[in-house]
C-alpha cells in the first residue's frame, strides 16, 4: 500500500493552503473516495479532512428566497430537511433516490459533486485503456461492455456517464457552486462545473488546484408545485442509473408556461434538454407534444453496441417524468 499521509484542517483557509500542493486531496465522507483508494485508482499522497471546518455543514435561507447547503450538509440530511422537502421536493427526490441509507447518512452534498464514473474500465485498475483514468491510453469502453455508457456529449477519448442523482436535480433547478481557492472565491453556474470529455476525459470539473466547495446555492422556488425525479435502473435499491430525468414546471392550469429537463444515466455530465423546454413552454401536456418534446432531447444521441435502448429508454423516461411532474399521470 501507498504511504499515505493525514491533516485534519481547522478552518477553509488551512485546507485550501495544504490543497495547493500536488497530490493532495480534500476528504468528507469518503464514501467514493475511500472506493477509488482501495482499488488502486485513486493514488493521493495526503488526504486533508474538512469535516470539523465550521459552518459548512450547514442548511441557510438566502436574502432573495433561495437556499445555501454547506458543502458538508450529509445527503440524508439534505433530503430529509424541511425546506428542502417543501420548497424543492425535485431534489430531495434525487437524494433518496441515490445509493442506500447508511451511504446518504455519510455522504456529503460536496462530495456527491465530486463523484467519479462508475465505468467498469476506470474501476479497474489492471486494465490499463481509460483514458479518464491513464490519460492517452484509449478507452476500452468504445468497442468493449458499454450498455452503462453514454448517448450524448461523448468524445472519442471517453464515453463514460455522471453517476450523481443529486446532480441531475441540480442542473434542473439552476444551482450555482460556490467555491473558495488561492485566488479567492468564485461562483459557478451549475452547467459549468462539469465537463464533458472532450480530449480530456480526466477532468470531470472546472475547478482549479485547491480550490474548496463550501456550498450550493438554490435560487428562489420556482418549481415546487411540479416537479418529479425519475430513476430507471436495472434494480430498485442501490443501482446506478440507466437513464434519470429531473423535470420541473410551471404551469397555468393545463398549460406548461416554463419547464425544466435535466437527463442523468446518458452524458458525461447532467444533460439539460433545453430544446426540449423550450418545445413544451406555452403548450398543454398532451402524449403527443411530449414525445415530439423528447425526441428532440435525444436527436443527437449517438449510441454504441450495447446502449442504444437509452435512446427510447430516455424518450419514454422523459415522458413519464412531465406527465407526473404535471399532474396527468
Amino acid at each position: 500500500m501507498d504511504a499515505i499521509s493525514y491533516e485534519r484542517a481547522p478552518d477553509a483557509a488551512a485546507a485550501i493552503r495544504l490543497a495547493s500542493q500536488p497530490g493532495v486531496v480534500f476528504i468528507g465522507g469518503g464514501t467514493n473516495l475511500l472506493d477509488l483508494m482501495k482499488g488502486g485508482v485513486a493514488r493521493p499522497v495526503k488526504l486533508v479532512d474538512i469535516t470539523h471546518i465550521d459552518g459548512l455543514d450547514r442548511i441557510t435561507a438566502l436574502p432573495d428566497g433561495g437556499l445555501r447547503i454547506g458543502a458538508l450538509a450529509r445527503n440524508s440530511d439534505t433530503a430529509n430537511h424541511a425546506w428542502v422537502r417543501d420548497r424543492y421536493p425535485l431534489l430531495s427526490q434525487a437524494f433518496l433516490a441515490g445509493a442506500s441509507a447508511q451511504l446518504r447518512n455519510m455522504a456529503t452534498v460536496g462530495g456527491n459533486l465530486m463523484q467519479r464514473t462508475r465505468c467498469y474500465y476506470f474501476y479497474d485498475a489492471g486494465f490499463p485503456q481509460c483514458n479518464k483514468r491513464n490519460p492517452g491510453s484509449g478507452c476500452a469502453a468504445l468497442e468493449g461492455n458499454n450498455r452503462i455508457h453514454a448517448i450524448l456529449g461523448a468524445s472519442p477519448q471517453c464515453i463514460a456517464t455522471n453517476p450523481s442523482d443529486m446532480s441531475v436535480a441540480l442542473a434542473a433547478l439552476e444551482a450555482v457552486v460556490r467555491v473558495s481557492g488561492p485566488q479567492g472565491e468564485r461562483a459557478i453556474p451549475f452547467a459549468e462545473f462539469h465537463r464533458l470529455p472532450g480530449d480530456r476525459p480526466d477532468l470531470d470539473t472546472t475547478l482549479q488546484r485547491g480550490e474548496l466547495i463550501t456550498s450550493v446555492d438554490l435560487p428562489p422556488p420556482l418549481f415546487a408545485q411540479h416537479s418529479r425525479y425519475l430513476k430507471v435502473r436495472d434494480r430498485a435499491s442501490y443501482a446506478f442509473a440507466l437513464v434519470s430525468v429531473a423535470a420541473a414546471l410551471q404551469m397555468d392550469g393545463d398549460t406548461v408556461t416554463s419547464a425544466r429537463i435535466a437527463l442523468g444515466g446518458v452524458a458525461h455530465k447532467p444533460w439539460r434538454a433545453t430544446e426540449t423546454e423550450r418545445m413544451l413552454a406555452g403548450k398543454p401536456l398532451t402524449r403527443a407534444t411530449l414525445q415530439s418534446a423528447a425526441a428532440l432531447a435525444v436527436r443527437d444521441a449517438k449510441p454504441y453496441r450495447e446502449n442504444g435502448f437509452k435512446v427510447e429508454l430516455a424518450q419514454r423516461a422523459i415522458v413519464r417524468a412531465v406527465e407526473q411532474a404535471g399532474g396527468v399521470a
